[in-house]
């Protein structure tokens, strides 16, 4: 049995489906993320996890305990929201001990356990500061050390690092991710950012519409996107149709021909929808690769380069590792080439919007 289970969980608020029959199993110890755009369901999903939402179906059981009768104050769970709701009159130490006050710990015994907890994320210095004295890391630290000082046997992330500029953003995630191996706590993380999901979880789901659809390891969740949706969101995708030609080809609408991977066509007749990721592209000579394209647009972006192109796939993006050299011109004709592995068959079904 695994340590969280979301078994048929629904919230209905009057005709519209926020939540609908969501079934998600967490192993203990492991850091699960809940991705998808606004609206999809991914904080009511954690609001009732954490007990602040009742479902209108299913159940939420941890640790083989069904906890729908517990209120929300007794299922041992730690809570950083987005805001960080930092109470602004009490200090670092005081916000950190404010769960233990209301879990009546003794008081040297809360001493001892907000001291650990600012040591464990670098704070103890602050102690004596209030919010409004801390930058937004700080605050965040803040937060977190408030939900782990209760000993939490479950962790949940509502968009922690949204309120972080993207350098800040990166160095909380890489102390989250040490914090969370360190203390083997089972976490919860409902993000919208990609990146943030593919760099910090063990597990990804993927969700739309109320619903999951697709959990699974950030790197076979990239490279093996169940769907066009799951595909455009974690990162871009140049999507075609086209047509099975046989057990290990499809055919272009041009009458070209593309190899596919080995299985990827099993079952499969009439139209399919290809992708391929921009990066997966590679730039060789005109006439040498398996397409040509017209290079359009072209932006420099430090690490790497950007083009738009066209070609019998349609309009694509294409990315370019800046290793030096010149980057072809805009307006030139180039070859396009890539792995066969790198083409993945989505199925018959039209791009999301």
């Amino acid at each position: 049995m695994a340590f969280l289970e979301l078994c048929g969980l629904e919230r209905r608020y009057g005709d519209y489906l926020a939540v609908a029959d969501l079934d998600l199993a967490v192993e203990k110890g492991e850091f699960v993320s809940l991705l998808g755009p606004s609206g999809c369901g991914k904080t009511t999903t954690l609001q009732m996890i954490a007990g602040f939402v009742e479902p209108t179906g299913g159940r939420v059981v941890i640790d083989g305990i069904d906890t729908m009768p517990v209120p929300a104050n007794r299922r041992g769970i730690g809570i950083v929201f987005q805001s960080y709701a930092l109470f602004p009159h009490m200090t670092v130490a005081q916000n950190v001990a404010f769960g233990l006050e209301m879990r009546k710990v003794p008081a040297a015994e809360r001493r001892r356990r907000v001291a650990e907890a600012l040591a464990l994320v670098h704070l103890g210095h602050l102690a004596g500061r209030y919010p409004r004295q801390l930058s937004g890391g700080q605050q965040q630290r803040v937060a977190l050390a408030r939900a782990l000082v209760i000993e939490p046997r479950l962790l949940l992330l509502d968009e922690p690092m949204s309120n972080l500029d993207a350098k800040l953003r990166e160095d909380m995630q890489l102390e989250l991710r040490r914090l969370q191996r360190k203390l083997g706590i089972t976490t919860i993380m409902v993000t919208h950012d990609q990146n943030e999901a593919m760099g910090l979880s063990d597990r990804i789901a993927v969700m739309r519409a109320g619903r999951i659809v697709q959990v699974d390891t950030p790197e076979r969740a990239y490279e093996r996107p169940a769907d066009s949706f799951a595909s455009t969101f974690l990162g871009k995708s140049n999507l075609f149709h086209a047509e099975v030609a046989c057990a290990s080809r499809v055919a272009l609408s041009t009458g070209r021909s593309l190899d596919v991977p080995t299985g990827e066509l099993a079952g499969r007749t009439g139209t399919v929808l290809c992708s391929l990721r921009p990066e997966k592209l590679r730039l060789v000579p005109a006439g040498t690769g398996r397409l040509d394209a017209a290079l359009g647009s072209r932006i420099f972006l430090g690490s790497h380069w950007l083009f738009q192109a066209t070609c019998e796939l349609g309009q694509i993006l294409i990315y370019r590792q800046n290793e030096g050299g010149t980057a072809p011109e805009e307006g030139t004709t180039i070859g396009l080439d890539w792995s066969t592995d790198a083409l993945h068959v989505l199925g018959p079904e039209e791009p999301s919007s």
